[in-house]
């Protein structure tokens, strides 16, 4: 019998499975709903001086009014970049121009691409909750090995994999509860 007492990392799991969730958030802001938002760029990479580049380290986005976005380029050699980045980066959105200002109205949505954007978010829940799962039996793996290494009673066995398992369901319903607040939000006309 081993002196040490183990002790599963439950920090570095939360830690984990919460950057999962946040990795989702980020994935539903980009999600274009009937309102404009700031967010819906980030996705976007423009070629600048011979690297990819976020769209707010080249201009200021703004949102002047729900259905509408703007950004104030810095470098006008840019524009022209940063608008083909536009509308080439899947949103559905026409950029207009008018100087150093790039006007990105946002239509709306109609019930089919609604419909789509729902199936999307989906998706990305998806690959969170697959995320989640795969923590969970690195967890429950580091529990075996312990067990096997004859340092780990089989109550304490139980006690952990409880843990986990708890932390584990406890993600997933907040996952869950992510998807149902942004599909509501999408279907929102």
């Amino acid at each position: 019998m081993s002196n040490e007492e183990f002790m599963l990392d439950t920090d570095d799991l939360i830690r984990r499975m919460e950057g999962a969730i946040a990795s989702l958030r980020v994935e539903f802001a980009s999600l274009r709903t009937g309102r404009a938002s700031g967010a819906m760029l980030e996705p976007v990479m423009v070629d600048a001086y011979g690297q990819m580049t976020p769209i707010n380290q080249l201009g200021t986005v703004n949102v002047p009014e729900p259905r509408m976005v703007t950004i104030n380029v810095w470098d006008k050699g840019m524009i022209n970049k940063v608008e083909k980045a536009i509308r080439e980066s899947g949103l559905g959105i026409n950029p207009q121009t008018n100087g150093p200002i790039i006007m990105l109205p946002i239509p709306e949505l109609n019930e089919e691409r609604r419909r789509e954007l729902t199936k999307v978010a989906g998706s990305y829940a998806e690959h969170a909750k697959v995320a989640i799962r795969n923590l969970r039996r690195d967890g429950m793996d580091q529990i075996k090995k312990a067990k096997t290494k004859n340092s780990l009673s089989e109550d304490d066995q139980k006690f952990w994999e409880d843990e986990v398992q708890e932390l584990t369901d406890k993600h997933i319903k907040l996952i869950d509860q992510t998807l149902e607040t942004k599909q509501a939000e999408i279907m929102q006309v």
